[in-house]
């Protein structure tokens, strides 16, 4: 996972998204040229090792418009996204910005149908909350997702590749927080595309290695519950360090693993498994929040002390 961030008229400077963490700026295409994503822009945001990714989005409803509404913007959506020097196979998100019902689904499909007979199906993506972004994929109208946090009633569909949460200033400037789900979530630079990792294959000995890393750490085994461990306030623990830290991370990660014990017996006997990328997003997906929300509380925590 990555962070990312989306705004729209007051733009932060690339120097601040970069320390701020900023990994890649989800910028808009648009009729409105002064929110919209300039070459002069992606070239900066590069400069500072940012991608941007692209949202096509006039009006917040503008999917009601059907299949003429999505060959319209399509085509200015492409066009667009060509002369900020993004590269032809990188896709474009396309917004429904608003509470869609289950009925208006239709015509946002249509949209979509729209769309893709500009730009080809594996290259539409669909931006908005929980259902209709559901109900898109569903129907295999959208390749793409970017999901919000807004409309969602607490559901993240899990074929996101973006996920829009909380805000926060970088810079003086209001930003929505995004983040990456997937290796490749339509990101890119100018004249620049991802290239996708390789399969990789895990050997017993990899297998060993996996283990002793979720099982231990310091080449001993994460301590049971006790002083100073036992206190598990970062705030008001005083010997809180980042030992006792990653020894609870590695408790709560024994038990996310818990479901990858027979896969680790397998390479222990000595089966080589070979591992895709969507296997190793799906692994990632399971302990990098463990990891992640128990990093950022007790971090949180321990700078309020």
């Amino acid at each position: 996972m990555s962070t990312g961030v989306d705004y729209a008229w007051s733009h932060p400077s690339p120097a601040a998204l970069h320390a701020a963490g900023v990994t890649f700026a989800c910028r808009y295409l648009s009729t409105d040229k002064s929110k919209s994503l300039t070459l002069t822009e992606a070239k900066a945001l590069a400069a500072a090792g940012i991608s941007s990714v692209v949202v096509w989005e006039t009006t917040a409803n503008r999917m009601l418009g059907g299949k003429a509404a999505g060959v319209a913007d399509a085509k200015d959506a492409a066009a667009q996204a060509t002369a900020c020097g993004m590269p032809a196979s990188r896709p474009i998100y396309f917004a429904a910005d608003w509470d869609a019902t289950e009925t208006q689904q239709t015509q946002i499909n249509a949209y979509l149908d729209g769309a893709a007979s500009v730009l080809g199906r594996s290259r539409v993506g669909i931006y908005g909350g929980y259902y209709p972004v559901k109900r898109a994929m569903d129907a295999g109208k959208a390749t793409w997702a970017w999901q919000t946090i807004a409309w969602s009633g607490g559901q993240w569909d899990p074929r996101a590749h973006i996920r829009q949460g909380a805000q926060k200033s970088i810079g003086g400037v209001s930003c929505d927080l995004d983040t990456s789900m997937k290796a490749d979530f339509g990101q890119w630079k100018p004249g620049q595309t991802p290239t996708p990792e390789d399969d990789m294959t895990a050997t017993p000995t990899d297998g060993k290695v996996i283990a002793k890393a979720f099982l231990d750490y310091d080449g001993a085994p994460a301590p049971a519950a006790g002083s100073p461990y036992a206190n598990a306030d970062a705030k008001t623990n005083t010997t809180w360090t980042l030992r006792y830290w990653f020894s609870d991370v590695t408790l709560k990660v024994r038990e996310a693993a818990a479901s990858a014990t027979a896969a680790l017996n397998i390479l222990k006997a000595g089966t080589p498994v070979t591992l895709t990328d969507a296997q190793l997003d799906t692994l990632a997906e399971k302990v990098a929040p463990v990891v992640a929300d128990r990093l950022a509380d007790l971090l949180a925590a321990r700078l309020q002390s």
